[in-house]
């Protein structure tokens, strides 16, 4: 268990236009508001007019995909490196979703947690290892990793941006109009990751999820990962990316939600 007081939760500022220790709190997350990250809606305006012609969801992660492609450049032959080539590496949101699905703590793992903290002012908490200091040596290497020129080109930040706001956009149009909440899983082995900050009783305890973190919609999934299942009602306003978001992206087939982070209320069953 850790003393809440004793780490901060992130950041003084962030771009949501509220604190980051309300945005962190378990408060927040019990009664979310609407969050949107300063500026991104109204510097793309046209394609969220385009978006509303959508026909549903398939139709509106077409329209946004294609339109990705073109605002970026990252078309399939621009989304890797070619050997040989004299072309200049673009990095890719999608790029970033497949390195985070094989591995969440390697180097486009800490890109998009380095975007969280950046966006919403959350520190992470696990990458490599615990987090716990500045000081430290995995908050070194975190460092290091999250600001790799590899992945810093072609507006990186402001593509993840967009990505946001149309999960948002999606969520509320098709996806789960009407709902605050969604009850979202993970299986886990340890809580090296995700740090109890207090016990409520026997089963349910208030976490320090990771800045960002991945969950299920599919409780079942979740049983494969880990003999300790997190059940978590995850307000619809920190769920940056979903798999049925997109036609075409390496997330597909576990149900999985990637969750903006802080305190949560979470019952943990123990297998």
């Amino acid at each position: 268990m850790i003393d809440e007081r004793s780490r901060n939760l992130g950041h003084s500022t962030n771009l949501m236009g509220l604190s980051t220790a309300l945005l962190g709190s378990v408060a927040f997350n019990d009664h979310p508001r609407d969050l949107h990250i300063a500026g991104v809606r109204e510097m793309n305006a046209q394609m969220f007019e385009m978006l509303e012609q959508s026909e549903g969801l398939a139709d509106a992660g077409e329209a946004f995909h294609a339109y990705m492609m073109a605002m970026f450049g990252i078309d399939p032959e621009q989304q890797e490196p070619v050997r040989g080539s004299r072309r200049r590496y673009r990095a890719s949101f999608l790029r970033l979703l497949k390195g985070w699905g094989f591995d969440s703590n390697g180097p486009e793992g800490a890109v998009l947690k380095g975007w969280v903290e950046s966006r919403f002012g959350l520190f992470p908490t696990y990458h490599k290892e615990m987090i716990a200091r500045f000081s430290t040596a995995g908050w070194a290497g975190y460092v290091e990793e999250k600001m790799s020129s590899r992945f810093h080109n072609n507006s990186i930040h402001c593509q993840l941006d967009m990505v946001y706001e149309f999960c948002q956009w999606a969520l509320a149009r098709h996806a789960a109009p009407g709902q605050s909440h969604l009850t979202l899983y993970r299986g886990i082995n340890s809580f090296d990751e995700h740090q109890v900050v207090e016990r409520l009783d026997r089963k349910t305890v208030v976490m320090r999820l990771n800045n960002l973190a991945s969950f299920s919609s599919d409780r079942g999934v979740a049983d494969c990962f880990g003999d300790t299942i997190l059940t978590v009602r995850v307000p619809a306003v920190k769920i940056a990316f979903f798999n049925t978001l997109l036609p075409v992206h390496p997330l597909k087939g576990e149900g999985e939600y990637l969750v903006i982070g802080g305190d949560y209320r979470v019952q943990a069953d123990y297998y």
